[in-house]
């Protein structure tokens, strides 16, 4: 753990941090807005408010003021206690102990008890739930996780248990460096069982929901809105400024800026990539870009032919010219990606990669082979498919990747955008061939982004790589920093033998954001940016 006034958990050391705090730091001197109401672009609509089911950004974000964990993030991006006051690991580092605040209450008045963590891990984790996220108890290595979720054992097995109403106990299958990191993800808060089990997969409507976050829902309108207020009940409402938010679904980068400079919207989700230059020219103090934990990739299917053959993998890798991709394309300080690791991370020092190290001329040139290789020819090319969600972005993208393709090699390439939720759906059902993909680190350390290509992680590609996966085991018992990143070093090499996706670039992430707007971070890498923390100025 980065940043913080704290020392690293060590084995058997109780952390203590009740000097940390988290909510709007209003400096002084700063006058406040009579009307503390905000409104956010999500870019897309949300595909779920349920903490277990969430996979994507854009659900995430909402959730995360709806709900609260275990540990949350500081404006910089730093652990810090949420629901849990502190905890403690033990001297073998496999278990750990969390300490709830005293009167914690769910949003209806009830508590909020230690009962409430075990009941949602169990939920996470059980195949009949369906959870998207179930695979990411495995990485956090809780035990039991991998047989519950395979059907193997009963969820009741789950290292997770209640040793009292206000202490919560994670058994773990080894020591694992970034346990308490994986916390802050929205797929590890507590959900209440009552509405869950009353209300079944409507139990997040306004009329039915219970939350723990600073916010609660009020409204929800499908691909409009969707308008919180502040919740009372919550723990720290006394340090929260805002009292309303409402996030816009607008998918149309153009139309949602414009909206923008009406002042309908306070904070953008992104901005229309042709009017860069402009807005920077126009409104260079709103125009943000910030370092970002997110590598965007296109995914192959490797069950689909001829998506099974490496060499068709490599090919389509090395006929994009990634410095086209960052410099013209989108041009914002993007960083061209060879391998899976953003250079944002913290402690990771990425491998020198031999195709990274080639000039394009050379990549185009083995590009070539590698599909001749594989049988492919102007008299039989390469046909295939690129899904992409609706976004002018990413639209964009595609015709370009259209264009380097067909420019050196021998392809047919067909697009098709898909609406969010329905993209979601493709790719949790592996219903296609070469999609669109981006991977926002869920915490700040290299497994997030290494381990979703496990056997046993998200994968969509489904790939599996016994070398890959025993760099990762390996990477987890290492005893230093050092040598957990040279672990880390020779599964990114395995990935780029095998290339299951194309790393095309690393995010940085760019918004337009209103003056009057307080609290926003501008350093922190991490996705989140939590409206309990801001505030608006006169």
């Amino acid at each position: 753990m980065q940043g913080m006034k704290m020392k690293a958990l060590a084995a058997g050391i109780t952390l203590l941090l009740s000097g940390a705090t988290f909510a709007a730091e209003v400096p002084a001197g700063v006058q406040l807005a009579d009307k503390q109401e905000i409104v956010w672009s999500l870019g897309t609509e949300v595909p779920t408010l349920d903490p277990t089911m969430t996979t994507d950004d854009s659900s995430s974000k909402v959730i995360s003021d709806l709900f609260d964990g275990l540990v949350t993030e500081d404006t910089e991006g730093n652990i810090i206690p949420a629901l849990a006051s502190h905890w403690e690991t033990s001297a073998d580092g496999k278990t750990v102990t969390f300490h709830l605040r005293d009167g914690l209450q769910w949003s209806n008045g009830e508590p909020l008890t230690a009962a409430d963590f075990v009941y949602s891990f169990q939920r996470n984790a059980d195949p009949a739930s369906a959870a998207p996220y179930s695979w990411y108890l495995a990485t956090a290595n809780i035990l039991n996780a991998v047989e519950i979720t395979d059907g193997k054992k009963a969820k009741e097995t789950l290292g997770v248990k209640a040793l009292d109403e206000h202490t919560v106990q994670f058994t773990l299958t080894q020591p694992t460096p970034y346990f308490v990191k994986t916390l802050s993800h929205p797929s590890t808060f507590p959900v209440y069982r009552k509405v869950v089990e009353q209300f079944g997969d409507n139990w997040t409507r306004p009329e039915h929901i219970v939350s723990s976050g600073a916010y609660t829902l009020t409204n929800w309108v499908v691909n409009e809105r969707i308008d919180l207020v502040r919740n009372p009940k919550y723990w720290n409402d006394a340090k929260t400024v805002i009292n309303k938010a409402a996030y816009l679904a607008i998918e149309n980068q153009t139309a949602e800026y414009n909206r923008y400079r009406t002042g309908e919207i306070d904070i953008t989700s992104t901005f229309p990539l042709e009017q860069y230059k402009q807005i920077k020219k126009e409104r260079p103090d709103e125009l943000l870009t910030m370092p970002s934990l997110a590598t965007y990739y296109y995914l192959f299917n490797l069950e689909k032919k001829p998506f099974d053959d490496v060499r068709v993998r490599k090919a389509l890798a090395y006929a994009i010219d990634r410095d086209v991709v960052t410099k013209i394309i989108l041009g914002q300080g993007q960083i061209p990606a060879y391998g899976v690791t953003p250079p944002a991370v913290a402690g990771f020092d990425a491998p020198v990669l031999p195709w990274s190290k080639l000039n394009q001329k050379e990549r185009n040139q083995k590009a070539k082979a590698l599909l001749a290789e594989a049988g492919f020819s102007k008299d039989k090319p390469l046909k295939f498919e690129l899904v992409y969600n609706t976004n002018e972005a990413h639209k964009k993208l595609a015709l370009a990747m259209m264009s380097m393709w067909k420019q050196s090699l021998p392809v047919e390439v067909d697009l098709a955008n898909q609406e969010w939720k329905t993209f979601l759906e493709k790719l949790a059902q592996k219903d296609f061939g070469l999609a669109r993909y981006a991977w926002v680190g869920d915490y700040n350390e290299a497994s997030t982004f290494l381990s979703y290509f496990e056997s046993k992680g998200m994968n969509y590609s489904r790939w599996a790589n016994p070398a890959y996966d025993q760099a990762m085991a390996n990477a987890l018992a290492a005893t230093s920093e050092t040598e957990r990143n040279k672990f880390y070093q020779e599964a990114e090499r395995i990935f780029s033998e095998e290339m299951p996706a194309i790393p095309l670039y690393f995010y940085t992430k760019t918004v337009v954001k209103s003056p009057k707007v307080g609290g926003y971070s501008t350093t922190n890498a991490s996705a989140y940016r939590y409206t309990r923390d801001l505030y608006l100025m006169k």
